[in-house]
């Protein structure tokens, strides 16, 4: 029982660590520093030293500020008012009407964004005021939004996809490729959703919208053009194996400073707020993967993962059971830790286990997504709860309260790709790709 003694030892120091205020990142580090002086016999300031500097280095990694640097750009534009008055016409005869736009929206925005935070932002920014307008529930309105944003983690460019790839030295195009499916599939089901709740609620009574003519519709969807274009060009680039993820990113960047100057939305001053707000979200997201990066180390010279790995053996779990035992873990861990904390904190133990168990590690990430996804929405900790809670001033269990059908959906898409696993990896293995250079 030596490996429940260590894992006891390791997160009484971590959250010892993180309740005193210390970050992530650092908190990490200090478990590994502590593992590393007590159950090993190497030197724990020059491996802390090389394995930081190895895991900043990481050519990976420069996807990752671009992609956030993209998104920022884009949620300083007018991108939400113009997909508003671009998917409003196809949406309003649709049953449910326009709540369809929160879903279709962050579906939208999740392709070129990817912070579930800035998805529910920049959509929710110009939907919400809209909708009230049109007296459809309150409830609908806020529960679709903050379940539909979640979509940003997984619809590329994800950067928790990012994360896990960078964790276990994956490939991030192959990673985004394999979340496109699931990620539709998980839209349309949150559709589907909302279209029954407006055949069977009794308080679904919205204003009626005019009728459009189909070139009225068309003229409207000129708004939508330029970003369609700038999805196209980031994925298409890679699925194609035009580009790299890193490369993408750079066209991303580029795409969205041309869409933005083209909506007069680039001033110097939204231009350094994007910048500054990119590189404060990078910095904290590449020292949390420094921190696992020596933590993964630790564990690994403690014999922790393998020990773990070879009693998950001895219980003889299959491999459905052993997704339901992670599962439960996550959706419990996402109580308390963001997305992508979670990730990194506990790759270092799950990825021997799931690779023991032969579990496919592109399905995996899509997988873990899509309960990561779960804790955005969870209580105490749930991200796009706090931020919806300050975009309505709804109290917390009300939001919390409106979330939960979506948070069921996620859980029956869990279910879904076990049963169709083909759904996340068809794609990737297919594609053509391009080694880094």
């Amino acid at each position: 029982m030596q490996e429940f003694q260590l894992i006891a030892i390791f997160l009484f120091i971590l959250f010892l660590l993180l309740g005193t205020g210390v970050w992530v990142g650092l908190a990490l580090m200090g478990v590994a520093f502590v593992g590393m002086e007590l159950f090993t016999s190497r030197p724990a300031g020059d491996t802390m030293l090389t394995t930081i500097w190895t895991a900043s280095s990481s050519w990976t990694l420069t996807a990752l500020p671009l992609f956030i640097w993209m998104g920022e750009i884009l949620y300083r534009t007018r991108l939400s008012e113009d997909m508003f008055r671009g998917l409003s016409p196809w949406m309003a005869r649709l049953p449910g009407g326009l709540v369809h736009t929160n879903i279709v929206g962050c579906t939208v925005f999740a392709a070129v964004s990817g912070s579930s935070a800035a998805t529910l932002t920049t959509v929710g920014k110009m939907s919400i005021p809209e909708l009230r307008s049109r007296d459809y529930p309150e409830i609908m309105i806020i529960g679709t939004l903050t379940g539909a944003a979640t979509l940003g983690l997984m619809i590329p460019p994800s950067l928790t996809l990012i994360v896990y790839g960078v964790t276990i030295n994956e490939s991030i195009s192959k990673l985004f490729i394999a979340g496109i499916l699931p990620g539709l599939v998980l839209a349309a089901m949150f559709m589907s959703y909302v279209a029954i709740y407006s055949k069977v609620s009794k308080n679904w009574n919205p204003k009626p919208e005019p009728r459009l003519t189909f070139a009225e519709k068309v003229q409207n969807s000129r708004f939508l053009i330029p970003v369609l274009l700038l999805i196209s060009v980031v994925i298409g680039s890679m699925y194609l194996g035009y580009a790299t993820a890193t490369e993408a990113a750079a066209f991303g960047v580029l795409g969205s400073l041309t869409l933005a100057a083209s909506q007069g939305s680039l001033s110097w001053s939204t231009f350094t707020a994007s910048l500054m707000g990119a590189t404060r979200t990078s910095a904290m997201i590449a020292l949390i993967l420094a921190g696992a990066a020596f933590l993964s180390l630790s564990m690994g010279f403690t014999g922790l993962p393998r020990a773990l790995a070879e009693l998950i053996a001895v219980w003889e779990l299959s491999r459905f059971e052993l997704l339901m035992v992670l599962l439960v873990f996550y959706i419990v861990i996402g109580c308390f830790l963001d997305g992508i904390s979670s990730v990194v904190l506990t790759m270092a133990v799950v990825e021997p286990m799931i690779r023991q168990a032969g579990i496919d590690v592109i399905w995996f990430g899509i997988f873990i997504v899509v309960v990561v996804e779960m804790a955005q929405i969870t209580p105490p900790i749930g991200f796009n709860l706090f931020v919806m809670q300050g975009m309505t001033k709804h109290e917390m269990n009300y939001i919390a309260k409106a979330a939960i059908p979506m948070f069921m959906i996620m859980v029956v898409m869990v279910f879904v790709l076990i049963a169709f696993p083909d759904l996340a990896t068809w794609l990737p293995e297919n594609m053509r790709q391009r080694p880094n250079p």
